[in-house]
């Protein structure tokens, strides 16, 4: 299991905009901007973000997009698997998989099994917010010109 530069840049929009919160509703080409990230690279992956309903996006003059609810709101898993998918380390944990022909006798399955719950209590349990805040290391003070590199 890797995260993608997908889910990396995903958690980068969306801590960006719990950043910038000066306007209601943020061009995506100032987010580009700001963290050095392709703008059409960054259109398929807020398209992704909005239908899954953690960003909201309006067309036209003063449109843009934005969080659909406050920062604290948002697991970083929920944020990863919206872009990635589900971060199961084997194919066989996967939603849609198929009924496996070994699980029965698979000695491994604990072991993944509990590897893939490990990562999702963990990144079900760090928070936008968290982020924002640095409650991980608080190490880091945000301003309005912080690029996050992930």
């Amino acid at each position: 299991m890797k995260i993608s530069t997908k889910g990396r840049y995903a958690v980068r929009v969306m801590l960006d905009m719990a950043v910038h919160t000066e306007s209601e509703y943020m061009p995506l080409r100032l987010v580009a901007s700001r963290q050095d990230i392709s703008e059409k690279y960054m259109e398929a992956i807020a398209g992704m973000l909005v239908k899954d309903n953690l960003l909201y996006s309006v067309r036209g003059k003063g449109g843009g997009y934005k969080l659909a609810r406050d920062p604290k709101d948002y697991t970083i898993l929920e944020i990863i698997e919206s872009v990635e998918g589900p971060l199961a380390p084997v194919v066989c944990l996967m939603p849609e998989a198929e009924a496996c022909d070994r699980e029965g006798e698979c000695f491994a399955l604990p072991l993944w099994k509990g590897l893939y719950e490990e990562i999702k209590t963990y990144l079900s349990n760090v928070t936008l917010e968290d982020l924002v805040e640095r409650k991980l290391d608080g190490s880091l003070e945000l301003d309005k010109t912080t690029k996050f590199d992930l």
